[in-house]
C-alpha cells in the first residue's frame, strides 16, 4: 500500500516586507478612554501592527479627558522623547478624533512644526460637533455625574493626568473650534496635513456600532453623513483624502456589538505607505 507523502515548503522571506519609512510614526488618540481596560493604548495594536513592517510606530497615552492645550502639551513632550530615542528629525502624526486637534494646536501654537514632516487625521471634527453642544445641554446632575464618572476613569488609567470633561468637550463645540479655535490655530505651510472622514448608520447602508447609533441619528439631523462622532462635513480638512465606510469606534478597532468590518490595521499601514511614496519621496529626492 503507498503512502502519500507530505512535502512542506518554507517561503524563501516569511516575514511580511518592510516599509521604510525615514520618520518615526506618532499615533494620536482621541477623547476617552474606552479602550483602555483591555489594551495598553486606544492605538496600541495598531503600532504593534506596524512595528512589523519596520516602521517605528509609537501609541502613547495622553489625558483622556482635557482640553486641547494641556493634551498638545504632553503630546510635545513624547513627541520629544520619541526623536531621542529614534535620533530622527522628525515623526509623522496620524491622529484619530479629538487628537488631530491637539496635534494642530502641537504644530501651531508650540512650535512643533519644527519636527513634524506631516500630519494625518482621521475623523476630526475639525469644525466641531453638534454631539458636544448635546452633551453641554444635558441637566446638570446629569453633566455632574459625567464629569465625575471621567474624572473617575481618567484616575484609574492615568492617574497623574488632569481630567476636566466638561472642558474638553465644550471645545468641541462647532461654536467654539469655528470661531475661536481655528482661527487662533492656523495650519503651518511646512506641514502638509491629510484628512479622512467616516461615515456609517442614518443616510447610508452601512451599519452601525449599535450603542452609538442614536449618536449618529442626533448627528445626522444638524450636520448630515457620519461616524456617530463626527460628521463628513467637518473632517475635511487640508488634503481630503476620501471618506472610509466605517463608524467611530471601529476607525480604531473598538468592537462593541454588530457593525461594518472593517480592518483598522490595514487602513493605517496603507497610511504609511502613503507617506512613503509621496511625502518622503519629495523630501529625501535629490
Amino acid at each position: 500500500m503507498a503512502v502519500a507523502r507530505i512535502r512542506l515548503q518554507a517561503p524563501t522571506f516569511p516575514e511580511p516586507p518592510v516599509i521604510p519609512l525615514r520618520y518615526p510614526v506618532l499615533l494620536m488618540h482621541g477623547l476617552g478612554a474606552l479602550a483602555q481596560p483591555w489594551r495598553k493604548s486606544q492605538l496600541h495594536p495598531i503600532a504593534e501592527h506596524l512595528r512589523q513592517y519596520g516602521i517605528r510606530a509609537y501609541a502613547p497615552n495622553v489625558a483622556p479627558y482635557a482640553p486641547i492645550a494641556q493634551r498638545a502639551e504632553r503630546w510635545r513632550r513624547l513627541l520629544l522623547a520619541v526623536l531621542h530615542e529614534t535620533r530622527a528629525p522628525k515623526v509623522h502624526l496620524i491622529a484619530h478624533s479629538m487628537g488631530g486637534l491637539d496635534a494642530r494646536y502641537l504644530i501651531s501654537r508650540l512650535d512643533g512644526y519644527q519636527h513634524v514632516a506631516s500630519l494625518t487625521t482621521i475623523a476630526t471634527p475639525h469644525r466641531g460637533t453638534s454631539l458636544a453642544q448635546l452633551v453641554l445641554e444635558r441637566p446638570a446632575f446629569m453633566r455632574r455625574w459625567m464629569e465625575h464618572l471621567a474624572r473617575h476613569l481618567s484616575h484609574l488609567f492615568l492617574p497623574d493626568e488632569p481630567a476636566a470633561l466638561l472642558e474638553a468637550v465644550a471645545q468641541l463645540t462647532p461654536a467654539y473650534v469655528t470661531e475661536v479655535f481655528n482661527p487662533e490655530v492656523p495650519d503651518h505651510p511646512n506641514v502638509p496635513c491629510f484628512s479622512w472622514a467616516g461615515m456609517a448608520g442614518p443616510g447610508t447602508t452601512i451599519p452601525i456600532t449599535p450603542c452609538i447609533a442614536p449618536l449618529a441619528r442626533y448627528i445626522y439631523r444638524h450636520e448630515g453623513l457620519n461616524d456617530g462622532y463626527v460628521s463628513v462635513r467637518s473632517a475635511r480638512w487640508g488634503h481630503f483624502s476620501g471618506t472610509l465606510p466605517v463608524d467611530h469606534l471601529r476607525q480604531v478597532g473598538v468592537h462593541l456589538g454588530p457593525g461594518a468590518r472593517f480592518d483598522e490595521k490595514a487602513f493605517f499601514l496603507h497610511l504609511c505607505r502613503q507617506l512613503l511614496h509621496t511625502i518622503e519621496a519629495i523630501a529625501f529626492v535629490d
